[in-house]
């Protein structure tokens, strides 16, 4: 049909139709007027004679549905939306037959959302995040770093007569992210494994070490409006962290003070994205040992550890660790024996590792969300089924929501829940899954939505074991004297898991 074809039609509509008829439908010589009054407009499907008029009337209606979706009722708003009701029609209408879809269907379709672009996009995030914690870790070892040099300037060693002597124990630990072969992937666990730092001959400490810290400044308090404010943020459902006033001892002592003289900290963290039809995109483990030593004295030690023999398995140690006695005895140890581990509060990594190749059968947990909509109502269903393998702690399924006005209907749930109402999220809490309670299940109704608004899904826990299974059986003392006490952690994190 020419354009001046449906110029002339469309012209001629208003002078066939007449005031006070009761039809919907017009027909002339060649084509047939369906119509139908929306206010103060009309709805006009034009076809030839020897359509169906019943499926006109039906497709009519689809149409008339279509339109309050994306416009208003007036000539203003169907102008400003004329492109969005063209690609909703067109999605209804191919090749002038009316295609079998629904309103929801349409939509759909007009929002072209990806499932794949989806899984794409948390995957870079996830990198991100990881390349910002390595950042900050960084930064932060390079502030501690200053501040020590700064303090050795001011007066540590400024008193003592003669020529400084400092003993360096490990150096400069710093492992590049090119080590183990060119498609391990182990170039993006750590680039970190450092701060071995030096030492000072003797047991004299410093004058900057010694001396008291002044607490003098500013005191600055908080007014009552800013108060009010923070109470109203809590009411909407902000985690609000309160202002603490440290103390002099408490910015400089760690949170757990380890009551051993040696601690060895085992960590596995998981990086997982599962398809929701099964399958997974990723599947990534990457686990730590770290060594933390308070006395000099302790630090002419070695490790005998043991694993599992796990299929992808492989260990990158510390540059300054024997290399060829870890990998034939299993024996974390210093190149030089004259050199100690080095002391304090912090931990010192001395072996990574990675497991990859995994598959769905070795997820920790499994999590299945079946949406459905039933009239005003979409009813969902959540069910999880954890492995044998692991007693899972603290496990929190966060489940995203479409814009609620008031927190969703919960009819069943093996657990706790709690609504976001600032983020929109549904948040099922299970503090133990073990033997009891390998499987559970929740379900809940909100308005209706279109079931990819309820992922993608993320899962929190942690466990007491890890995959790699790996421990420290003993310490061998480099020195006569009996072996200093130990005590190990071991734990498995999900860093990163999710459901898209």
């Amino acid at each position: 049909m020419s354009r001046i074809r449906i110029e002339g039609l469309l012209a001629a509509f208003p002078k066939l139709v007449g005031t006070g008829k009761q039809h919907t439908y017009l027909e002339t010589e060649s084509v047939r007027y369906v119509y139908q009054p929306i206010e103060g407009l009309y709805l006009l499907l034009i076809t030839n004679k020897q359509s169906n008029i019943l499926e006109d009337l039906d497709t009519l209606r689809l149409l008339s549905k279509l339109v309050p979706e994306y416009s208003s009722l007036d000539e203003d708003s169907i102008c400003k939306t004329a492109f969005e009701l063209i690609f909703a029609f067109d999605e209804a209408i191919s090749l002038g037959n009316k295609e079998n879809v629904t309103v929801q269907q349409v939509k759909q379709y007009c929002e072209m959302e990806s499932h794949e672009e989806k899984a794409h996009k948390l995957m870079m995030q996830s990198k991100i995040n990881e390349t910002k914690d390595v950042m900050k870790k960084r930064a932060s070892e390079l502030d501690k770093i200053r501040m020590e040099k700064g303090k050795l300037d001011k007066g540590g060693y400024s008193s003592i007569s003669g020529p400084r002597v400092i003993e360096k124990t490990f150096s400069d630990m710093n492992i590049s992210g090119t080590g183990f072969g060119s498609g391990s992937g182990l170039s993006g666990i750590g680039a970190d494994m450092d701060s071995f730092a030096s030492k000072p001959k003797g047991g004299r400490p410093s004058a900057a070490a010694t001396a008291p810290g002044k607490g003098f400044g500013m005191k600055l308090g908080k007014s009552q409006k800013t108060n009010q404010f923070l109470e109203s943020l809590k009411a909407e459902g902000e985690v609000i962290l309160e202002d603490v006033q440290p103390s002099a001892v408490s910015s400089r002592s760690s949170p757990l003070i380890p009551s051993d003289p040696i601690t060895v900290t085992i960590e596995e963290k998981l990086n997982v994205i599962v398809k929701r039809d099964g399958g997974v995109n990723n599947f990534d483990v990457q686990g730590t040992l770290a060594l933390q030593v308070l006395n000099d004295a302790d630090g002419f030690i070695q490790l005998q550890i043991e694993n599992k023999d796990v299929p992808g398995l492989s260990f990158k140690t510390h540059p300054n660790i024997h290399k060829e006695l870890f990998n034939s005895q299993q024996i974390v140890g210093a190149k030089d024996p004259n050199r100690p581990f080095p002391s304090g509060q912090n931990e010192t990594p001395l072996v990574k590792w990675r497991i990859q190749g995994m598959n769905e059968s070795n997820l920790p947990l499994s999590v299945n969300c079946w949406p459905s909509v039933s009239g005003n109502e979409t009813y969902v269903n959540i069910e999880y089924e954890a492995s044998e393998m692991f007693d899972l702690n603290n496990v929190v399924i966060s489940i995203p929501l479409p814009a609620l006005r008031e927190a969703p209907t919960v009819k069943q749930i093996d657990g706790e829940w709690k609504y976001d109402p600032r983020n929109s999220v549904l948040e099922w809490s299970i503090i133990l899954i073990d033997q009891s309670n390998r499987s559970g299940s929740m379900e809940f109704i909100v308005p209706p939505a279109d079931p990819s608004t309820f992922f993608p899904i993320s899962i929190g826990f942690a466990a007491s074991n890890t995959f790699s299974d790996l421990k420290v059986t003993g310490i061998h003392p480099l020195k006569e004297g009996n072996p200093p006490k130990y005590s190990q952690r071991v734990r498995l994190v999900a860093a990163n898991y999710q459901i898209v």
